[in-house]
C-alpha cells in the first residue's frame, strides 16, 4: 500500500464520519450550519427536508464504513473499488454545486468547491495503482 492510498483510505473515512454522523446525527443542525466556520452551504439550497439529510448522512456513513474497511482489509482490489465509488460520488456532487452557486456568496462557493474538489480527489488517488500493482498488472 502506497502512502497515498494510506492518506486518502484515512481522510475518505473520516470526512464520512464527520459528515455523515453530523447529517444523520443531526440534521437539523446540519441543515441550519454545516460546514460551521465556514458559513452554511445547506440552507441556501431549499427547504428543510430531515429524510434527504439523513439519507445523505446514511450514505457519507457508508462510505466511511468502507474506507475503513480498506484501511483493515488492505488490498489493491479494495482500493480500486473505494476509489471508484468515492470518485463517482465525488464528481456528480461537485459537478451539481459547481452548476448552483448563484445562491451563495463567493467566500462559500470558493469554500465549497475547495472542499468538493478534495473530495474528489480523494476517489481519483485511490484509483491510482502503485508500482507494484503496474509490475504484476493487478
Amino acid at each position: 500500500m502506497r502512502r497515498v492510498h494510506l492518506i486518502a483510505l484515512t481522510a475518505s473515512a473520516l470526512l464520512g464520519l464527520f459528515v455523515g454522523g453530523w447529517a444523520y446525527g443531526a440534521p437539523l443542525s446540519f441543515y441550519d450550519s454545516f460546514p460551521g466556520v465556514l458559513g452554511s452551504w445547506v440552507s441556501v439550497d431549499g427547504p428543510f427536508n430531515e429524510h434527504l439529510i439523513r439519507d445523505v448522512g446514511a450514505m457519507y456513513l457508508a462510505l466511511a464504513a468502507a474506507s475503513i474497511g480498506g484501511l483493515i482489509w488492505r488490498h489493491v482490489l479494495v482500493f480500486r473499488m473505494l476509489g471508484l465509488a468515492w470518485t463517482v460520488f465525488g464528481a456528480l456532487h461537485f459537478a451539481y454545486h459547481a452548476l448552483h452557486l448563484e445562491h451563495m456568496s463567493l467566500e462559500s462557493a470558493i469554500g465549497e468547491m475547495v472542499a468538493l474538489g478534495v473530495s474528489l480527489l480523494l476517489g481519483i488517488l485511490l484509483l491510482i495503482p502503485d508500482r507494484v500493482d503496474r509490475a504484476s498488472g493487478e
